[in-house]
């Protein structure tokens, strides 16, 4: 008799339950590696219990030392911020687990389809350059840049929502390396926010192209979401522990102390001067 014919598993998207257990106990198969990345990246598929997807998991192994985040791991820092997005409730960043694969322990990440039809990092229209001394209606100035022959042309990004709250969830988490690439919308209207290893360092690193809003007064959905967050990382709260876990006791306080600045200027972060404030390159 022929075999029963296999039955092809169910894939899944960022939404559906139980994901996260798909992506931390699944058998992983690596597809390929992420060429431009500064270190090991690697695409794979990812299946358990019938239900399969795609994923990026990158090994603590591949990591590459970083004098200024001598502590932890990228991979723990990655997992850190997913574990703050969703306690915002916004959903920024992409279902992201610690766990063991092919070459050691390391982070596994849901890959995000982007709304060009492919996983690479597209901005989808909420960056531009443009010829004009101030932003059009819609667009928040970051920076005027050279753009060879002498020229400059002003560096603008969408004034969106969506993008309003990453650029709080990159203060609170202090994220050195918000890049144009890192920008993930989908076609369903979504945008997530990836590669989050440079975060959560004691000093202020704050880099990104999201400076737009820079002094100007949080949402009221942002104070609200900031207060709640001061709650679930008090001592003993189940997020305070489950940070613990991923970074420093001196990362966790300066964590805590990031909201509570933020709760008490009532408004978005600039610049501070001590640090490159755009990230290069910056897509």
């Amino acid at each position: 008799m022929p075999a029963p014919e296999r039955i092809p598993p169910r894939s899944v998207t960022p939404a559906d339950s139980g994901l996260l257990t798909v992506l931390a106990k699944g058998r992983l198969t690596v597809r390929g590696r992420v060429r431009e990345a500064s270190n090991a990246v690697l695409y794979c598929g990812i299946e358990y219990d019938g239900v399969s997807a795609s994923c990026v998991y990158k090994p603590v192994a591949g990591e590459r030392p970083l004098w200024d985040f001598p502590d932890g791991t990228l991979a723990q820092r990655e997992v850190a911020a997913y574990e703050i997005s969703e306690a915002t409730g916004w959903g920024l960043v992409p279902p992201t687990v610690l766990r063991d694969g092919p070459y050691g322990e390391g982070m596994c990440q849901l890959w995000i389809e982007t709304a060009s039809g492919d996983g690479d990092a597209a901005d989808g229209g909420l960056l531009a350059l443009v010829e004009d001394e101030e932003p059009a209606d819609g667009w928040k100035a970051i920076a005027f840049a050279e753009v060879g022959e002498g020229r400059t042309a002003l560096l603008v990004h969408a004034d969106d929502e969506r993008l309003r709250r990453l650029a709080v969830l990159d203060a609170v988490i202090n994220n050195a390396d918000r890049k144009g690439g890192h920008l993930l919308p989908t076609a369903d209207g979504k945008l997530y926010g990836i590669d989050h290893g440079v975060t959560f360092n004691t000093q202020d690193k704050l880099r990104t192209l999201l400076w737009g809003w820079a002094g100007e007064p949080l949402t009221a959905e942002a104070v609200e979401v900031l207060g709640r967050l001061a709650d679930d990382l008090a001592p003993g709260r189940p997020l305070a522990t489950r940070m613990a876990e991923l970074i420093t006791p001196a990362e966790v306080e300066a964590l805590r102390e990031r909201v509570a600045a933020l709760r008490t200027t009532g408004r978005h972060p600039e610049p501070s001067g001590d640090w490159p404030a755009i990230p290069w390159p910056p897509v």
